[in-house]
């Protein structure tokens, strides 16, 4: 019998690193999610060894199996997008220290694998993963629940399944009631906990 895997999902940025740690299989479950502030540190070099060591601290304590991450969007302020990258760069070779497979995701596929639209926004995303998961109290800051989302798009993708949105043929228009809440919920019911 094969362990369940463990999903390290990490949303990082040099402020707010957001990160989550669900279990796989056939009903995924929320093990922990939280931030780590930084904030109160302005030397932009020790954020990104507290990110290291942030990092390197819940591999030990949760022993993932997979890591997976959010990819930075592309913006306009360079200095901005240059220093969410460092961010990502030194999380990354924490969990490759670890020998952990690393996988990227860009920000639309994780909106597209959890709601179904790549354009959603962070509180649309909240309460798919809450009813998905069954989540009683929202965090306080969404970059919890967007390393959350990255954690539970990877694993739709390493476990296969697959959006009805992402089956729909090419070519064929939907009307908006076709992608509502409502209509998503009706055709996902498994993917709501009671």
């Amino acid at each position: 019998m094969s362990k369940l895997p463990v999903i390290l999902g990490i949303d990082p940025g040099t402020q707010i690193l957001g990160f989550a740690v669900l279990k796989g299989g056939p009903k995924p479950a929320l093990i922990m999610m939280d931030v780590l502030k930084l904030t109160k540190e302005k030397d932009i070099y020790a954020r990104l060894q507290l990110i290291h060591a942030k990092i390197i601290a819940l591999i030990e304590a949760y022993q993932p199996t997979h890591f997976a991450i959010e990819a930075p969007f592309f913006g306009k302020n360079v200095q901005s997008m240059l220093k969410l990258g460092r961010a990502q760069g030194v999380a990354i070779a924490a969990a490759m220290q670890f020998k952990l497979p690393v996988t990227e995701y860009a920000p639309k596929k994780v909106k597209q694998s959890i709601t179904g639209n790549g354009n959603a926004d962070k509180e649309m995303i909240w309460k798919m993963l809450e009813r998905i998961l069954a989540i009683k109290k929202q965090p306080k800051y969404y970059d919890a629940t967007d390393a959350l989302g990255v954690a539970l798009c990877h694993h739709y993708q390493i476990s296969g399944l697959q959006l009805p949105a992402a089956k729909i043929v090419k070519g064929k228009k939907s009307s908006k009631k076709a992608n509502s809440w409502d209509a998503f919920l009706t055709k996902n019911p498994d993917r709501i906990k009671k």
